[in-house]
Parts: C-alpha cells; sequence; structure tokens
C-alpha cells in the first residue's frame, strides 16, 4: 500500500515538475519548487514506514523541511530586493 503511494506521489511530483518549467511567472515556479519539497517529504517519511524504520526518517524529514522552507525564503527575499543581506 505505501509502495503504490509512493509511485502516485512520484508521478505528481513530475506533473508539478512539468508545471514548474511552463509557470508564467517566477512565484509559480517558486511555489511548485516549495510543493515538489513538500512531497519529497511525504515520500520521505513513507519509505520510512516500507523499510520499517519511521523515526529515522522522521528525523530526515524534518531537516529537508527546515532546509526546504529556509531556501524558499531566501530565494523569495533574492527575488523581492535583488540581494540577500
Amino acid at each position: 500500500m505505501f509502495e503504490f503511494t509512493i509511485v502516485v506521489i512520484v508521478i505528481s511530483a513530475f506533473l508539478t515538475l512539468y508545471r514548474m518549467v511552463k509557470g508564467p511567472t517566477i512565484y509559480d515556479r517558486i511555489l511548485t519548487a516549495n510543493i515538489i519539497g513538500t512531497k519529497t517529504v511525504v515520500v520521505i517519511i513513507l519509505a520510512g514506514f516500507v523499510f520499517k524504520n519511521p523515526q529515522f526518517f522522521i528525523d530526515i524529514a524534518l531537516v529537508y523541511v527546515l532546509i526546504n522552507f529556509i531556501l524558499v525564503l531566501a530565494f523569495l527575499k533574492y527575488v523581492e530586493k535583488g540581494r540577500l543581506d
């Protein structure tokens, strides 16, 4: 069951990747990058249940969520002001 869910989410992520390439504005591309990051976290957690070790994979997913959040904020600041300071 988890494997099927992982496959569906990965297919959905590839469709989102297509939207990221075709996005009309930079904000659409940033949003779809964030969506792909969220789907990646869900796949990591589901992989933890597949391998019967969810605690380890949840820790990895939390680190990935924090990195994804910080990168999205930094990129939005760069787009808005043209610099990161």
